[in-house]
């Protein structure tokens, strides 16, 4: 049973040495001229105002993970609907159910504010 993922192996083993030549090579030869202008943060061509870090809203997040969790989760429905027809009426089930969970979670969010943006 090896034997038939052998040729993987030397796949991937050969994928990994190049990328780690490609490291090597680029870091044995690459020029290393560091300046001043070249280790200060690039704003589009503008200079620099301020810290570099900036304080975010936690909301920011949560609404980008709920995005996130649901986009991700839509995507399920085009496989599905591709095979519709020969999963009959177990297939819709499971789907109704897999619905259902989806539709609870985005209630609890809707219910707990986290979709008001402020």
């Amino acid at each position: 049973m090896l034997n038939d993922y052998l040729p993987l192996m030397i796949l991937f083993g050969l994928a990994l040495a190049l990328a780690a030549m490609v490291v090597a090579l680029g870091h044995l030869f690459g020029p290393r001229r560091p300046t001043d202008r070249k280790s200060q943060p690039y704003e589009s061509g503008m200079k620099p105002i301020g810290p570099g870090q900036r304080r975010m809203s936690v909301r920011f997040y949560l609404i980008a993970v709920l995005f996130i969790l649901f986009d991700i989760e839509v995507v399920f429905f085009l496989p599905w609907a591709v095979v519709f027809r020969d999963l009959k009426i177990v297939g819709f089930i499971e789907m109704t159910v897999f619905i259902l969970v989806l539709l609870v979670g985005f209630i609890y969010a809707w219910k707990k504010g986290a979709l008001e943006w402020e």
